[in-house]
């Protein structure tokens, strides 16, 4: 058969219709635009308005010379100061042994799932890569529906009625994301000792995604290895919290009950990608030693975030959209259902038409619940990224008033007016509709 006949399926079957990650091919189109010049408010990607930890770039600098492949796990002194960091914030005792660092969680959540031996358990609405992952990993993803009414949470009923109405195989992972991107919920203490009950019930592990734990508004993240330590995978990184995305440095913590995993998967890391980058992994190291430093950035980061999300949400809300008050990260997950009849009057039926219509009427980009977050494609519900500002800016302004003093009331139209303008922008948007 010649190379050139375009009949040859060249593509497993089970991946017809497979796409690009969706938020990043939507940011590389928004890109273009505001590269050419356009005015557009960028609700659509989650990246870090922050600069990078100081402590880091400088350590970059000094070790921009390393070009040493390191152990497959990680440095050995970052494993150490990732342990060290986690005593400290989570109140975990790990051995850095059990900790295995990557270029970036993802890339480790992808191994994990390429080696593991049993079924996977997603939730709706959650992070566009997991279902994918799983299917690229030859899996069928069962999915856990939620609703605002529990903030978005799975619940032990939640879990219980998915075993009920499910043959599934003996071993069982769900992907858990705490806090949560699409909706910037957070599970407290309580919620976590009652699902682990149900986890250790019906014999399910669970990889928690924590990227967000240390940018909680009220710094009272609780991590689910601490009720449940002997089931949970800790999954986190560097990208959101010390503002280092492009940096690509996550790592995953096993429990020694789950050994065998995480001697699979780094095992299947050696076969990939052999190590995350040296600079990186030093620079990262040196950063993670000056622990009262990161505990100062991360709270200034994260009270700016607070108070963004929270002006996002009252805003947007006094106009009926509904919308659960975020906790931690850079999420809201508003449902414009206050509008859906009217927009059905103009021939607007899914949530992707109508934010189509938005970013055509307005300049805002939203992303579509349905389908890359897991929610029905008539429903109204959107990921909004409250980060297009200059984070350099309030961050020095956070700074330069101390962590003793509140944001005054004025700081979000100060200091992170993209998103105080695109939200003001949408609200007028919502009130059109409800006049026409």
């Amino acid at each position: 058969m010649s190379i050139k006949d375009t009949e040859r399926n060249l593509v497993r079957t089970d991946l017809e219709g497979y796409a690009p990650a969706s938020n990043l091919a939507f940011n590389e189109r928004i890109k273009i635009l505001i590269e050419q010049g356009e005015k557009v408010y960028h609700f659509a990607f989650g990246q870090s308005p922050f600069p990078v930890i100081e402590t880091a770039t400088e350590a970059l600098r000094e070790n921009a010379h390393q070009n040493a492949y390191l152990p497959v796990a990680g440095l050995f002194e970052l494993r150490e100061n990732i342990s060290k960091f986690h005593s400290k914030f989570d109140d975990l005792d790990i051995d850095p042994n059990d900790i295995i660092v990557g270029p970036g969680s993802k890339e480790l959540i992808f191994l994990l799932l390429q080696i593991f031996n049993g079924d996977v358990i997603v939730i709706s609405p959650s992070w566009t890569t997991y279902k994918p992952q799983t299917k690229l990993a030859h899996h069928i993803a069962y999915v856990i529906e939620t609703s605002m009414e529990t903030d978005w949470k799975i619940t032990p009923a939640h879990v219980h009625q998915l075993i009920k109405e499910n043959n599934l195989k003996k071993n069982r992972l769900l992907i858990f994301n705490n806090p949560d991107n699409p909706t910037g919920t957070s599970y407290n203490q309580t919620e976590l000792k009652a699902l682990s009950n149900v986890f250790r019930e019906h014999d399910i592990l669970v990889l928690s995604d924590e990227i967000y734990g240390r940018l909680h508004y009220d710094q009272n993240h609780v991590s689910l290895a601490k009720v449940y330590p002997e089931g949970t995978v800790l999954c986190t990184g560097m990208s959101k919290w010390a503002s280092a995305g492009g940096w690509r440095i996550g790592y995953h913590i096993y429990p020694p009950q789950l050994s065998p995993l995480k001697k699979a998967v780094q095992s299947a890391a050696s076969h990939t990608y052999s190590c995350a980058a040296a600079p990186m992994q030093y620079a990262v190291s040196e950063t993670l030693k000056d622990l009262d430093g990161c505990d100062e950035y991360m709270k200034h980061c994260s009270r700016i975030m607070g108070v963004v999300g929270m002006y996002s949400h009252r805003e947007l809300t006094s106009v009926g959209v509904k919308v659960v008050k975020p906790a931690a990260g850079y999420y809201i997950f508003p449902d414009f259902e206050v509008v859906k009849n009217k927009l059905r009057q103009r021939g607007i039926e899914t949530c992707q038409q109508m934010c189509d219509a938005i970013f055509a009427e307005t300049s805002v980009a939203l992303m579509a619940g349905g389908p890359a977050f897991l929610r029905p494609v008539d429903e109204l519900t959107t990921r909004l990224c409250f980060v297009p500002f200059d984070g350099k800016a309030a961050l020095a302004e956070s700074r330069t008033l101390g962590l003793d003093v509140e944001l005054p009331t004025n700081f979000v139209k100060e200091y992170c007016t993209p998103v105080y303008d695109g939200i003001q922008v949408l609200k007028q948007w919502v009130t059109k509709q409800l006049e026409s």
